[in-house]
């Protein structure tokens, strides 16, 4: 079983980073790397080449990068992540497939939920042909025009992270900032508790997201 740069395990054999709560790689480097040279005097090449020439970190560990680049060289946030990833793949890296980070996140004590997580995947994507899955280290997003949904394992439960415009009533509902962009949480622990009800929930942060 492999880690990701982040501390997640990935089935696929190796330790690969991921992107923690950030959108996509290819939207992160885009949005930071046109300005990175402005905000910090060097482009995303000449901070890859530092780290590796100069930092003496383990260039796939996510952690470590981010906080030289911090601690000695006052590396922004964002900008970390970029570089971060940059020298990740510079050192080899394959960026997993979603199905991989699915399958990374249900093992151990936590593989007795992928049934769940099964049921609430085939929910989501069967709102619309506009719904995809996005590739996260410790859960999995469902993106529409923005994300709406988010699903995590627990030892002892799965998350439903829903994000509402103007959430609706109901007691399975409870405020909650995670996982993912959630507004709102509810709790799952069997594979009846994904029903009628859950896909109505479900279907509301489909429509709010659109």
């Amino acid at each position: 079983m492999a880690t990701s740069l982040d501390g997640a395990q990935v089935a696929a054999g190796r330790r690969v980073p991921t992107l923690g709560g950030m959108s996509s790689p290819d939207d992160m480097m885009a949005a930071v790397t046109a300005s990175m040279v402005d905000r910090t005097g060097r482009d995303l090449d000449g901070w890859a080449t530092i780290v590796l020439r100069s930092s003496g970190v383990d260039p796939l560990d996510q952690v470590a990068v981010r906080r030289w680049l911090r601690d000695v060289h006052g590396v922004p946030q964002n900008t970390q992540w970029a570089i971060a990833f940059e020298v990740a793949r510079r050192a080899g890296w394959v960026q997993p497939t979603v199905d991989e980070y699915v399958d990374s996140q249900y093992t151990g004590r936590k593989a007795a939920f992928r049934p769940v997580y099964d049921a609430v995947e085939a929910a989501l994507l069967g709102l619309g042909d506009d719904v995809r899955r996005e590739g996260r280290s410790t859960y999995v997003p469902f993106v529409r025009a923005r994300q709406f949904a988010a699903v995590a394992a627990t030892a002892s439960r799965v998350d439903v992270g829903l994000r509402f415009v103007s959430a609706p009533s109901s007691d399975r509902l409870v405020v909650s900032s995670f996982p993912g962009s959630a507004t709102h949480r509810l709790v799952l622990t069997d594979v009846a508790e994904v029903d009628d009800e859950l896909v109505g929930l479900l279907r509301v942060a489909y429509e709010q997201n659109g």
